[in-house]
């Protein structure tokens, strides 16, 4: 199936409004990071999280609402505690998230022991007739400070790893100056994000990490799909203009493009908004990620390797590069 075919878009001609936009976003982007820093979950710094059961046995005592438990949690001395149901609302089954108050606390004495406290000192109704350490508390584990930096460190060079790998196999494929490109265009794709999720104050889990990650194999392959193109344009047509060439090479792959960004939304879309809110944020993640690395496959990466190669006077050498015959 084939859509927008024949178009002429002038995505060459236009790009420096990309660009501006772009400049936009990535400068609101580090400022979120620089004002709000990262809300790392506690799987990357330390704290306790609980899935609780709070439903009464008694089925005359109406079903315990999310806002109370966060304004009691809220009066305890946690207003930061994340809370989010599990499953069906009427179920009364949550996920609560206490960060730890200090990185040198122990997370046992200072967060886990006063979960059991709070909850049968405030829900009597609904822990009534229950042993509270098996069937309230369902499930419970800690990350301590240490371990928690680990996987932040580990989180972030796992990320940094992938792109130095993807600049590796580009330069091999193509030529130097386009794997630098196809990575600057996805460090802006995850500076935009990472400055959303800092914007909006949104946790970033291990979960996000691997959002991240897949959005970084997603627009890479999307962006190579058009540099291939571009590398058979300029051995068809190498007398016409390379604004010409990488103009009709994009615009050759846009139907490509759209649909397999078009179904991926779909899905990621679907996610968002019926997946429940334990996938909600993995969901916003790829969304944002489907949006920005088709945008930046499109507009960026491929214009910048036409700028960088007319800024560096390698332009006629770099096509000669790509366009040689193979022996």
């Amino acid at each position: 199936m084939r859509i927008l075919q024949n178009s002429h878009i002038p995505f060459v001609g236009i790009r420096y409004w990309a660009y501006a936009i772009s400049i936009i976003l990535i400068i609101a982007g580090i400022a979120g990071l620089l004002i709000n820093g990262l809300n790392w979950s506690i799987d990357f710094t330390s704290g306790v999280a609980a899935k609780v059961n709070l439903k009464a046995k008694d089925a005359n005592v109406s079903p315990l609402k999310i806002d109370e438990l966060r304004e009691v949690l809220k009066s305890n001395g946690f207003p930061e505690a994340e809370i989010q149901h599990v499953g069906d609302p009427a179920n009364a089954s949550f996920m609560i998230k206490m960060k730890s108050k200090s990185n040198t606390a122990d997370v046992s004495t200072d967060t886990k022991g006063k979960i059991l406290d709070i909850i049968t000192t405030n829900f009597p109704d609904y822990v009534k007739g229950k042993d509270v350490a098996k069937d309230v508390i369902e499930e419970i584990y800690e990350v301590g400070p240490k371990v928690g930096g680990e996987l932040r460190t580990s989180a972030l060079l796992a990320v940094l790893a992938s792109l130095v790998l993807m600049i590796v196999y580009i330069w091999f494929r193509f030529e130097l100056t386009f794997g630098l490109m196809a990575i600057l265009a996805l460090f802006h794709d995850v500076i935009i994000i990472v400055g959303i999720f800092a914007i909006t104050g949104k946790e970033i889990t291990v979960q996000i990490i691997a959002a991240m990650l897949t959005i970084v194999g997603y627009s890479i392959n999307d962006t190579i799909v058009i540099f291939d193109r571009i590398r058979e344009d300029l051995k068809t047509y190498r007398k016409d203009p390379v604004e010409d060439v990488f103009n009709r090479a994009i615009n050759n792959t846009l139907s490509r493009t759209v649909i397999t960004s078009g179904t991926t939304m779909f899905s990621a879309l679907a996610l968002f908004f019926f997946g429940g809110s334990v996938l909600h944020d993995f969901a916003f993640a790829m969304v944002l990620g489907v949006f920005f690395g088709t945008y930046s496959s499109i507009f960026v990466a491929s214009n910048l390797v036409i700028d960088i190669t007319h800024a560096t006077h390698k332009e006629r050498s770099t096509i000669q590069h790509l366009t040689k015959r193979k022996k």
